[in-house]
């Protein structure tokens, strides 16, 4: 497996060091408005990676963070 997504040039999302907002969505079935909302509330947290104007989501941190979370 891993030498044809070597060949395709893409990274399953379960081994991505960052995720996208959709993607992120996708992999955690948290609603994308609900992520930009957690993202606008901890904006310093170490989840959280600024490109520019975009949101990305350190997945193993935001694991960590739901891991602790009682409520999303």
């Amino acid at each position: 497996m891993e030498r044809k997504e070597m060949q395709s040039g893409t990274i399953p999302v379960w081994k991505r060091y960052a995720l996208t907002i959709t993607e992120a969505a996708e992999y955690y079935h948290i609603g994308e408005n609900k992520l930009r909302m957690i993202a606008d509330e901890h904006p310093q947290a170490d989840f959280i990676i600024m490109n520019g104007n975009r949101i990305l989501i350190k997945r193993q941190k935001f694991e960590e963070y739901l891991d602790r979370a009682t409520v999303v």
